[in-house]
């Protein structure tokens, strides 16, 4: 039986996303940083001449320009410009290298790149940027080097055209995190947008007296959704530079954001940095988490220091945030939560039938919400959307309350003895220790039990050094014969451009290392 999220009304148009905060408070800050701060009427002003300018410089509708920036005010400026131009966002990921970025520019067809003037060394390292037809566009070069930002954004182009595109056009390209083989390009038109940030304005409750504080990229989808979500309520937003402890503290204590949207690891960061004090969070009504699953040990330890437990919630780049622990009601800990507002959930078997409630299964979604599709791949997008429904490619339950629970990526759930387990439970098991910082779990093939449990830690500079036995009897003791035959300890764990987990790395790091056993 599906499960359906409340009735979502017709969500604000995007032609009209800054309206709330411009007929309100057009001299208040819209967006707000250690350095800089933008009002309302400034934001509409500045994109407006930015959209002229890109216009001018030869980019027409429909057109893909793609931005490699770091979090900065200027890169909502850029965001909105876009979308006034009707030109096609393709936002980079800032870690990307070279050929991450080439990759993203061939898939895409960009005319032109925006990007900061530090990555000079990785442009010139690329093999499509020299190429692209438009070139680049700098942004905090010094000197007069043209074109750049700067120059587009104070020079006024007058006689441009700024008349929308049909709302089912596309508008924006956001790459996929590569955790199950090559980025695809995931688009969203105008329309879909709009219903992106419809859904999650509803869902976490915003309303014009918010402040919103992204600890995440707004070059990812959920840092991007995140914040113009809240500027569609005339919500302001804090943009952090960085999401490391000497950022996200300072502008918890002197902002007093009300949400607070981070993906565990980075958040872990920030909860166990010896300046953090309950007075920081104490501002907050919602701490919302997700992206990756939010480990019990993380639960735990936020709560102690704020008196308040995480809202864990789940989506993806196809259609948005999908479900949260409602703010508002009960918040089940280890939950992902109910619908948001607009979606339909529907529990599956591998032949797509529907499973009663409480078994596992493939969770495919219905919503206004999802993709257009993925940029260039039909037979990508055929895979995975049949009759309307989208196929998650996760693997979840619902409870009797409709609630969600998380149970794996259906490609990295690990088949053990004709058993399934999912690789978030054995770390969540790992990270309970007091000496694991970071746990990511993988399996490896074998001829007799299918496949094993191979556990990769880094652990915390102020702990005891455990042995490896002992950490897997920690886990056994947890988790049974889930629990891992052999642990790696690290370094440095490998994250993917998104600050997940990068089990695709780690699976290569795995497989190489057994093969030379």
């Amino acid at each position: 039986m599906p499960i359906y999220g409340l009735h979502l009304e017709d969500p604000v148009k995007i032609p009209e996303l800054l309206r709330n905060g411009l007929e309100t408070k057009p001299d208040e800050a819209a967006l707000i940083s250690r350095e800089a701060r933008l009002t309302w009427r400034e934001l509409d002003e500045s994109s407006t001449r930015l959209a002229a300018g890109y216009l001018a410089h030869g980019l027409k509708s429909g057109d893909r320009i793609a931005s490699l920036m770091p979090n900065r005010i200027s890169l909502f400026v850029h965001y909105l410009a876009c979308m006034k131009a009707g030109l096609v966002g393709v936002p980079l990921n800032y870690r990307y290298m070279p050929p991450e970025i080439d990759h993203a520019l061939e898939v895409s067809g960009a005319s032109v790149l925006l990007a900061h003037a530090e990555r000079e060394k990785d442009l010139e390292a690329s093999k499509i940027v020299s190429k692209l037809p438009l070139g680049t566009i700098t942004y905090g070069a010094k000197g007069n080097r043209s074109p750049s930002f700067e120059e587009l954004i104070s020079s006024e182009a007058p006689g441009v055209d700024l008349t929308m595109p049909d709302p089912d056009s596309p508008a924006f390209i956001f790459f996929t995190s590569g955790s199950t083989g090559p980025a695809k390009g995931v688009t969203h038109s105008y329309e879909s947008l709009r219903w992106v940030f419809g859904s999650f304005a509803a869902g976490i409750e915003f309303t014009s007296e918010d402040t919103l504080l992204p600890g995440s990229s707004i070059s990812h989808i959920g840092g991007f959704l995140f914040s113009f979500s809240a500027m569609s309520t005339g919500a302001r937003v804090i943009v952090a530079r960085t999401f490391d402890p000497d950022e996200i503290i300072p502008l918890l204590r002197e902002d007093r954001p009300t949400v607070l949207c981070m993906i565990p690891a980075a958040l872990f960061r920030v909860i166990r940095d010896h300046g953090a004090t309950r007075e920081d969070f104490s501002s907050l009504r919602l701490c919302r988490s997700g992206s990756d699953s939010v480990p019990l040990e993380l639960e735990r330890e936020y709560q102690d220091l704020t008196g308040h437990p995480i809202d864990e919630g789940y989506g993806s780049s196809e259609v948005g945030i999908a479900s949260l622990n409602p703010p508002s009601g009960v918040i089940k800990i280890g939950s992902v939560g109910l619908p948001f507002p607009g979606f339909v959930f529907s529990i599956r078997d591998d032949q797509g039938e529907e499973l009663q409630v409480g078994n596992d299964g493939n969770l495919w979604v219905k919503s206004k919400s999802r993709m257009l599709g993925y940029w260039g791949n039909d037979e990508a997008t055929q895979a995975v959307i049949n009759n309307g429904w989208f196929d998650m490619g996760d693997v979840l339950k619902a409870d009797e309350d409709g609630y969600l629970w998380f149970k794996g990526r259906k490609k990295q759930i690990i088949v053990h003895d004709g058993s399934n387990i999912g690789p978030q439970e054995v770390e969540e098991a790992l990270l309970e220790h007091e000496a694991v910082e970071l746990a990511g779990v993988v399996g490896i093939h074998d001829l007799m039990h299918g496949e094993n449990v191979r556990a990769f830690i880094t652990l915390r500079e102020d702990a005891p050094r455990p042995g490896i036995i002992d950490l897997i009897n920690f886990a056994r003791e947890r988790v049974g014969y889930k629990a891992p035959e052999d642990i790696v300890i690290l370094d440095e764990m490998p994250l993917n451009p998104t600050g997940k987990i990068d089990r695709v790395t780690l699976k290569l790091i795995a497989e190489e290392h057994h093969s030379h056993r």
